[in-house]
């Protein structure tokens, strides 16, 4: 009974705010919505984008032509296939938790829409200024991996529950490197902010003082979102398709647009954080913070349509045995390197 009094308290609250100051409750609120608009359009747009950029760099790799019937040079091929799985039958199998198997793939797609809200696009560009910026960041995209193990479970398919137990030992596996990789960062400037990571960098950007941090957060991050040759949670020849294997449809193609947002998001981070971010000479710093990212993208492209799936042991070898320690060694390195400069500094 207390608990509820005190919602109808705050709900009296909330409403007494809107007619004390009407106009700053409803300015916030409409910059809100179109803050979250921003975000789904840049969602949505880098999933369509990057779906044909991935098989024109596949082609490219490979030596094939790509995508080059449908529209000009074959730029309309996404758009026909989001037409076709729009026309698509959505079949829930017989025996799945229905709420667990249709929840999970809306959330993977909305995940990366939470996460790039406080991604700072240039100067005084962030849709939300948080203090805690990386914290949250990181742990939003924690969450996704309590989707796939929800997509697993839901499908009572053997194949994906296997396919989902293997998504939360991998992304569990990497996460810690990859929280490890950005600490150094944190310690030099002293802030979770990422608006302020972003100022610390008008001199030198972090690459340069964090080079083995880089390497270790592009490689934990291309194993996050499940990419080649890290994308052992859907490997055809030992589990079909793991999570995704009973999923059709819009569900299915959710799923693979939350991918590439969980991409752009990743490299977005790692943009903000060792490449300076908005930060560059003569043109304006939006322009500057995409073309980063977009360097980030085509490299993990490059990535997946170079190197052959590895093994699952050798997955696991890489995490625990490698790439911890040595964010580990890079967290030492740098509070040794942070001593002796202000050692350095003070005498």
């Amino acid at each position: 009974m207390q608990a509820l009094n005190n919602l109808f308290l705050i709900i009296a609250d909330f409403i007494r705010s809107l007619f004390a100051d009407p106009h700053s409750v409803w300015a916030n609120l409409t910059m809100d919505v179109i803050n979250f608009i921003i975000v789904v359009i840049i969602i949505v747009l880098a999933a369509l984008i990057l779906i044909l950029l991935e098989r024109k760099i596949a082609g490219w790799t490979s030596q094939r032509t790509g995508p080059n019937r449908l529209g000009p040079r074959g730029w309309f091929q996404t758009i026909a296939d989001a037409l076709k799985l729009m026309g698509k039958e959505d079949v829930t199998p017989a025996g799945a938790d229905r709420i667990l198997f249709k929840i999970a793939p809306m959330i993977v797609f909305s995940l990366p829409m939470m996460t790039l809200a406080v991604i700072p696009y240039g100067n005084q560009m962030a849709p939300i200024n948080l203090d805690l910026g990386i914290f949250y960041f990181l742990a939003v995209s924690a969450i996704s991996t309590l989707a796939f193990l929800m997509a697993g479970w839901g499908s009572n398919n053997k194949y994906s529950l296997l396919g989902g137990m293997r998504a939360v030992a991998q992304m569990i596996s990497y996460e810690i490197p990859l929280l490890f990789s950005l600490l150094g960062v944190v310690m030099i400037t002293q802030s979770f902010n990422l608006g302020v990571i972003v100022q610390d960098q008008h001199t030198i950007p972090f690459i340069a003082l964090q080079p083995l941090a880089f390497v270790i957060y592009i490689i934990a991050g291309i194993a996050e979102v499940n990419r080649a040759p890290f994308d052992l949670v859907e490997a055809d020849q030992e589990v079909v398709a793991g999570p995704f294997t009973e999923y059709t449809g819009l569900r299915w193609g959710l799923f693979f647009l939350g991918e590439y947002g969980n991409m752009t998001a990743v490299s977005a981070l790692a943009a903000t954080v060792f490449l300076g971010g908005w930060q560059g000479p003569f043109l304006p710093g939006w322009i500057w913070f995409w073309m980063k990212v977009g360097i980030i993208i085509f490299f993990m492209m490059w990535v997946r349509w170079t190197f052959p799936r590895i093994r699952v042991d050798h997955l696991m070898h890489l995490a625990w045995k490698v790439l911890l320690p040595l964010s580990i060694l890079n967290i030492f390195l740098t509070g040794l390197g942070i001593y002796i400069y202000r050692l350095v500094m003070g005498g």
